[in-house]
């Protein structure tokens, strides 16, 4: 005879798993491999990983939990991933605005961030961006910016996921002087973090417009030492790939194959302007591919071919990009406008579907990050980085989730009706980092504080530099930091051949060198400011007339002269000078000048000693606007008051030794010329 027992509540709960918290009664979307969905689903959290994923009942039957979690209401999912981002930057949300990529980039932030960037400012801005990642439900950001060990220590304390990729440059950085100091930074800071359950250290070669071959294939040397990822912006701007070619014969991805950039693991962000073939190359590599939609579209870069990427067989992950450029971070904007952009680039309304687009910045986003075996999906055995976002808000009822059998309209509510708001908890790595909204980790009263008070001393320094046309020229960089003073006279003459004879057969005039060129001139003029900014473009000449170089000169003059020596010898002033390293379109946009005039002439330029002082001679002709003649303009460098002195007699007695009377010479500049042919133009025209 046998005897059956019921078991006791203490029997079962000697066999039930043990868990931290049980989040219950949600829909769960796994965004596994089989996209497996669970409409009354539950999830099972113990330390840091995921223990179980399945049916509600399932799991309460099988867990007893610390914390139990209702989520009636709600959809459980895997945290979103942000792929690539700039978190400090969120200092400068809002600072320039309606710029092209390289205004932005070389006329505010650079020159804002060597003044103001620091560790005390990575850490405000990172703790400012950490909130509002949360906030969105991302529970891992790839971040690229400076002092990155101070950034890794702020999202450890916070509690977030995160690649911390220290930024390499070939000039120096706010934190390093030099690419050699960046990259022994670098190596440290990898070796530090390497291992740490929430932080992977990156190196990151900013860009190749920015890094030469051999520092990006020094920081590929690294990664690959280090087996850690290296995260780069690739191809943002048509303008960019143009360059590459130019300069180096090939399109970008090409160019950093060449170098070796993608023998590492590779995050490689933007890849506006690739095409199939680099496509394919990256694939082929292993690389990856961060779509950063909102930041392209707001500095007009352009638009990826997401769908060919997927097509091609990239893994693609999603960023917002940098808060200045963006400006902000909240990734279920960034998902939705993935998905439509597609779209409407294609014109084709099935490209990247919600699915994929939650894909994207889930599992894929993992992947595309090197870290999928570690997180991107509901899986047992994954970090336990877990969201928890309402779905009965009034911008998202009705629900046909419940009552479809199209399993895919889960994924449409999210991606295209879902609001960062609707994000109701966080967990990152089994920690709870929002419970009902409320952010456990972070004081935001304390972090509004902290950034007001560095945007007080951001927006000083721009309002002062504003004003200034010396202290914009100083900001962007490049500029000769020194005055320069010049003697010189300037004559109208209407034959230039009785000079040409006497520079060829004078025995009291010695040619040092004769060059030929025509040069474009743009004047910049400004409002309460004297002074006038020139871009000059120099085209050399050969013998044949062809053009054998060019060189681009930024030059800030005063707008009068200092001095007035015999026979009308001025003494003018330069205040700065040097190569124009951006278009012509940069500096119109970045110094917004008031008024403009352009003017193209043709130059015979003989470098001379006469009288035992170095002098310029200038034979010039007038094309546009058109003037008749010749002007002679004679001039030479001087250092002080009596070296002045002495070089404005030297040219007075050159001025008569060339046969050019008293009477032709003119106070005129070329500038005020072109100003009045100009406007006389434009009076004709009306009339």
């Amino acid at each position: 005879m046998s005897i059956t027992c019921e078991p006791t509540q203490r029997d079962i709960k000697l066999f039930m798993q043990q868990a931290d918290v049980l989040l219950v009664d949600g829909i769960v979307l796994t965004m596994d491999a089989q996209f497996r969905q669970y409409q009354r689903g539950a999830v099972a959290l113990r330390g840091d990983t995921i223990a179980a994923v399945g049916e509600a009942d399932d799991l309460r039957a099988a867990f007893e939990a610390a914390e139990v979690v209702d989520c009636s209401g709600c959809v459980i999912l895997p945290g979103l991933i942000n792929c690539h981002t700039h978190l400090p930057m969120t200092l400068l949300r809002g600072l320039a605005n309606d710029l092209r990529l390289d205004v932005w980039l070389y006329g505010y932030m650079l020159p804002v961030e060597r003044r103001f960037v620091s560790p005390e400012f990575v850490a405000v801005g990172t703790r400012l961006a950490c909130a509002e990642l949360i906030r969105s439900g991302v529970t891992c950001a790839n971040d690229m910016y400076y002092f990155e060990d101070a950034i890794a220590q702020t999202l450890a304390e916070v509690g977030l996921r995160a690649l911390c990729s220290q930024t390499i440059m070939q000039f120096p950085t706010p934190d390093a002087a030099s690419a050699d100091e960046s990259l022994d930074m670098a190596e440290r800071f990898i070796q530090k973090w390497k291992g740490h359950p929430l932080i992977v250290p990156v190196i990151a070669p900013h860009a190749p417009y920015t890094c030469s071959g051999p520092l990006m294939r020094a920081c590929a040397e690294i990664a690959i030492r280090h087996d850690v990822p290296l995260h780069i912006h690739i191809s943002e701007t048509f303008a960019e790939v143009e360059e590459c070619r130019r300069a180096n014969g090939m399109p970008v991805v090409n160019w950093v194959k060449k170098n070796g950039v993608l023998e590492a693991k590779v995050i490689a962000a933007h890849c506006v302007a690739i095409d199939a073939g680099e496509m394919r190359t990256l694939r082929n590599a292993g690389a990856t591919v961060v779509h950063n939609p909102s930041a392209n579209l707001k500095l007009a870069s352009g638009i990826a071919n997401v769908q060919k990427m997927l097509e091609t067989g990239l893994k693609v992950g999603i960023g917002t990009d940098g808060p200045a450029s963006n400006n902000d971070l909240d990734h279920l904007e960034e998902m939705r406008l993935a998905a439509l952009l597609a779209k409407g680039s294609t014109r084709d309304p099935v490209a990247v579907p919600a699915r994929t687009a939650l894909l994207m910045a889930t599992r894929m986003g993992a992947e595309a990050l090197h870290i999928g075996h570690l997180t991107g999906s509901l899986e047992v055995g994954k970090r336990a980085d877990v969201i928890v976002m309402e779905l009965d808000r009034l911008h998202n009822t009705p629900q046909y989730a419940r009552v479809t059998a199209d399993a895919d309209i889960i994924y449409a509510q999210i991606v295209y009706a879902s609001k960062s708001t609707d994000v109701r908890d966080v967990f990152v790595n089994g920690r709870c980092l929002m419970r009902q909204r409320q952010l456990l980790t972070l004081d935001e009263e304390r972090i509004k504080r902290e950034a007001n008070a560095f945007a007080e001393q951001v927006h000083h320094f721009l309002v002062a530099r504003e004003g200034d046309v010396l202290r914009k020229l100083a900001a962007i960089g490049g500029v000769q930091q020194e005055e320069s003073f010049e003697v010189q006279v300037k004559a109208r003459i209407s034959d230039p051949q009785p000079i040409l004879d006497t520079i060829e057969r004078s025995s009291e005039l010695t040619v040092v060198r004769h060059v030929h060129y025509r040069q474009f001139d743009t004047y910049f003029f400004f409002e309460h400011e004297p002074s006038r900014l020139r871009y000059r473009e120099d085209e050399r000449l050969d013998a044949q007339g062809q053009v054998s170089s060019t060189r681009y000169r930024l030059t800030l003059v005063s707008g009068q002269s200092e001095r007035e020596y015999p026979h009308s010898v001025l003494l003018s002033r330069v205040r700065f000078m040097s190569p124009a390293d951006r278009s012509l379109r940069f500096y119109r946009e970045y110094f917004k000048p008031v008024r403009e005039i352009q003017l193209e002439k043709e130059r015979l330029r003989w470098e001379v000693i006469f009288d035992d002082e170095e002098m310029f001679i200038n034979l010039d002709r007038m094309l546009n606007p058109s003037q008749d003649g010749y002007f002679l303009e004679i001039k030479s460098r001087t250092w002080s008051r009596r070296d002045a002195e002495r070089k404005a007699a030297a040219i007075g007695k050159l001025l008569a030794h060339l046969g050019v009377d008293d009477s032709a010479v003119m106070k005129q500049e070329y500038v005020e010329i072109a100003g009045l042919l100009t406007e006389q133009a434009g009076v004709q025209a009306e009339q």
